[in-house]
């Protein structure tokens, strides 16, 4: 089994800057991918990032050169660092750690509110 634990969430005002961190722990088997989805209240769960082992990353449309995220193989981490953030990119943001269509794992969520 797999345990994700996300932290980073918060408050922040409009233009602002937010760093999410999601560790991974358990029985982890690679390669994998770790990525951030999100929820916005009457909205489908969304893709925000992804990043494999090998470093390879992907960004939705929406958030694409605001958004970076990275991971540390060694400590099973990955962060999303979330730069000039808008009201719309409020959601609870969940982590993901994907080795196949059956051995996916989520976290619990972390919310993240822009607001002034």
């Amino acid at each position: 089994q797999v345990h994700l634990v996300e932290s980073g969430g918060a408050l922040v005002q409009p233009g602002g800057s937010l760093r999410l961190s999601c560790a991974a722990s358990g029985s982890i088997i690679s390669p994998n991918a770790m990525g951030w989805y999100r929820q916005a209240p009457g909205k489908q769960r969304e893709l925000v990032a992804t990043i494999t082992n090998g470093g390879r990353s992907n960004y939705a449309d929406s958030v694409a050169g605001r958004f970076t995220i990275s991971r540390d193989g060694a400590k099973n981490t990955v962060y999303l660092q979330m730069n000039s953030l808008k009201p719309e990119d409020t959601a609870v943001y969940y982590c993901n750690l994907r080795v196949n269509s059956i051995m996916t794992y989520w976290g619990q969520g972390t919310q993240v509110t822009v607001s002034v």
